[in-house]
């Protein structure tokens, strides 16, 4: 029983550890000195190819690649920010509501698997309400 329990432990400092990787990776990605960096090297790319090209087909293909490429930069800063605005209005909320719990607040830290046994454990009270208001 002890070993399932030590491999539990070290999958859920893995799963921690990939999860903090992902929070760094979307800071990253969705800050405006990455985009900068991406921009200067898509302009370097295409005026260095330029030359390159035996036909107009493969430079505006190249050229809807790099403005695909600059998209998901921009689309990633606008994830974030307005991520951060509601998880910032919701936490408001929560904090204002006396029957609330806080252990919610700092829900976005938890990993996966620390978020579906919190659901699990919300679909319980739920289906303890529902039953309670059936009766």
């Amino acid at each position: 029983m002890s070993l399932f329990m030590k491999e539990r432990t070290t999958y859920q400092r893995i799963e921690q550890w990939f999860e903090s990787m992902v929070g760094i990776a979307l800071k990253i990605y969705g800050h405006p000195f990455t985009f900068v960096v991406a921009l200067l090297l898509v302009i370097f790319f295409l005026v260095q190819s330029i030359k390159n090209y035996a036909n107009l087909q493969d430079l505006v293909r190249d050229i809807i690649l790099s403005i695909t490429f600059l998209s998901f930069f921009i689309i990633q800063r606008a994830v974030n920010k307005t991520t951060t605005a509601i998880r910032i209005k919701i936490n408001e909320l929560i904090a204002s509501h006396d029957k609330a719990s806080n252990d919610l607040l700092a829900i976005e830290e938890k990993t996966e698997s620390e978020l579906e046994e919190l659901a699990d454990e919300h679909k319980t009270k739920v289906n303890k309400s529902t039953a309670k208001n059936a009766l």
